[in-house]
C-alpha cells in the first residue's frame, strides 16, 4: 500500500517531531508498505524517508525540478515534475491513504487539497492529520466551526481523521503494526 505523507521540510524546534517522523517511517517500512512524499532530503521529510528505507520499506519521491538539489538520493523512485501543482497531483494519484504530520504552510496546502477531494467524493481513501500534542487542534476546531456555521456538513467533517499517536495514524491509514 502507498501511504502519501505530507510533512515539514524543516525539523521543527522540538526534537519530538523528528522522533514522531521516524516512528511513522518505521511503521510504514517495517510493514512492507511504501511511502510517497515530496522527495526532499531535509527536515522531517528526509528523516521519515530514511526511517522507511532503514526498516526495509520503499520510498517514492515526487519533487519539482527547482527543488532537485534538495532531493533524496536513496529512493526507490524519484519523479521529477515541473511544478508544485504537478507534484500534488502525482502524490494524490499514487496514494492509497494520506497522512499529514506537523509541517508549515506547504503541508497545510497539500493536506487541504486532499480534504477537499475527500469532502466532495473525488477520493475515497483515508485522510489523517497526525496531531501530536494538539498540533492540528486549531485546524480541527476551524473545521468544526465550518460545520456550526453551515459551510461544511457533519458527514463531510467526519471523513477527516485526527490521530494523537504514530500508531493511531498508521492504523487509521490501514497499517496494522
Amino acid at each position: 500500500m502507498n501511504i502519501t505523507v505530507y510533512l515539514g521540510s524543516n525539523p521543527g524546534n522540538d526534537p519530538k517531531y523528528l522522533k514522531y517522523a521516524e516512528e511513522i517511517g518505521r511503521g510504514i517500512g517495517s510493514t512492507g508498505n511504501t511511502m510517497v512524499y515530496g522527495g526532499a532530503n531535509d527536515g522531517l521529510m528526509g528523516r521519515t524517508a530514511d526511517a522507511v528505507i532503514a526498516s526495509g520499506g520503499k520510498v517514492i519521491g515526487v519533487i519539482p525540478e527547482f527543488f532537485l538539489k534538495r532531493g533524496h538520493t536513496e529512493l526507490a523512485e524519484l519523479h521529477v515534475v515541473k511544478s508544485m501543482s504537478e507534484r500534488k497531483q502525482k502524490m494524490m494519484d499514487l496514494g492509497d491513504a494520506f497522512i499529514a504530520l506537523p509541517g508549515g504552510p506547504g503541508t497545510i496546502e497539500e493536506i487541504s487539497e486532499i480534504i477537499s477531494a475527500v469532502r466532495i467524493g473525488l477520493i475515497h481513501k483515508p485522510c489523517i492529520l497526525f496531531s501530536p500534542d494538539g498540533y492540528y487542534d486549531e485546524f480541527r476546531d476551524m473545521y468544526r466551526k465550518m460545520v456550526r456555521e453551515g459551510f461544511l456538513r457533519e458527514d463531510e467533517f467526519s471523513r477527516i481523521q485526527f490521530a494523537q499517536t504514530p500508531a493511531q495514524a498508521l492504523q487509521m491509514a490501514g497499517i496494522t503494526l
